[in-house]
């Protein structure tokens, strides 16, 4: 998936009217844990505590060009895109109403409704929610906003320029390799997208949860393949289904792809805290844990982690950063 130069800055432009560009940072506690120097590029710093919001700004921005009549949006989400689009539905006054499945983070849940966004429980799994969602955009007559679009990835792409942009400017250079999260994919396409814009030859390596393998699954076979979700802490991995546009991008970008268990996941939320004193979600803290698990390889390289989220409940947080585990749902 690639932009023209005008459309990434278009991007850009629209983001930057409602938030700042994020920080990275080099950690000396993570490279000395690690043996390697880490920047973090944390989009736990947007107003809504995710990368989502990006894409939402771009979306809604375009949709309110292309399509005025429209004033009723729906969609479906864990949190950090159902944020996003009540973040930027209220910048273009429109309404909106956002699926979730029962059990979602309670956190999650009340930013939405605190955003102004109608919150509707259905289904034990997003691949549920996101099936009902459809069918009220259809029943209601609503516009069904995606959780994977060529508008959301450009917009997203924006945190993948700064990154690339900023360390290309420093003596050592961008990453030799950056881990990115992979949830339905959105953010891996806009790393690839923003690799190919600032043109940097920096490895991509998409990370997804070891108890929600579809992408991994897929990648390996060639082909889309479904898998079962498990995943109890990082709920923004938690993909049954691949989106073939992602798997399209993932096939032919990515350098690798490798699982992280929910116990790996939370040693890394639990370094992240130590180390650089930031709150991370499950899926924010995946690529900190993908290096973990392969820090040997790395060893005295340059590596990139996204910092895709902080916005995890504080009841699981104490429980992570007390024990390093999480119970599983009985």
């Amino acid at each position: 998936m690639r932009f023209t130069r005008e459309e990434i800055e278009a991007a850009r432009r629209t983001v930057y009217t409602a938030m700042p560009p994020t920080p990275q940072y080099a950690w000396p506690l993570l490279a000395q844990r690690l043996g390697c120097t880490v920047w973090a590029k944390h989009e736990n710093h947007t107003p809504t505590g995710a990368f989502k919001l990006r894409g939402g700004l771009t979306y809604f921005e375009t949709l309110a060009r292309e399509q005025p009549a429209v004033r009723h949006v729906i969609s479906a989400t864990r949190g950090n895109h159902g944020q996003s689009v009540g973040f930027a539905a209220r910048r273009h006054g429109l309404a909106a109403t956002i699926v979730v499945p029962h059990g979602n983070s309670v956190e999650k849940n009340a930013a939405m409704r605190a955003l102004g966004v109608t919150l509707i429980e259905h289904g034990d799994e997003f691949q549920a929610a996101n099936e009902h969602a459809g069918q009220l955009a259809e029943t209601l007559g609503l516009h069904r906003v995606p959780s994977f679009h060529p508008d959301l990835v450009r917009g997203v792409a924006s945190a993948y320029v700064e990154f690339f942009e900023t360390l290309a400017a420093t003596p050592d250079g961008p990453p030799e390799v950056l881990f990115v999260p992979i949830g339905l994919g959105s953010g891996f396409a806009a790393a690839a997208a923003a690799r190919a814009h600032c043109g940097v030859s920096t490895r991509l390596v998409g990370v997804v949860s070891a108890h929600a393998t579809a992408y991994l699954d897929s990648f390996r076979a060639g082909r889309a393949l479904e898998s079962p979700v498990s995943t109890r802490l990082a709920d923004g991995m938690a993909c049954r289904t691949p989106v073939p546009e992602a798997l399209e991008v993932l096939r032919s970008e990515a350098d690798d792809v490798v699982a992280v268990s929910d116990a790996e996941v939370a040693e890394a939320m639990r370094v992240l805290f130590t180390d650089t004193h930031n709150a991370a979600e499950g899926a924010g803290a995946a690529a900190l844990a993908a290096l973990l698990q392969q820090s040997a390889r790395w060893r005295g390289k340059r590596v990139g982690i996204a910092l895709t989220g902080g916005n995890v409940d504080a009841a699981v947080f104490a429980e992570v950063l007390s024990s390093g585990q999480v119970r599983q749902q009985s």
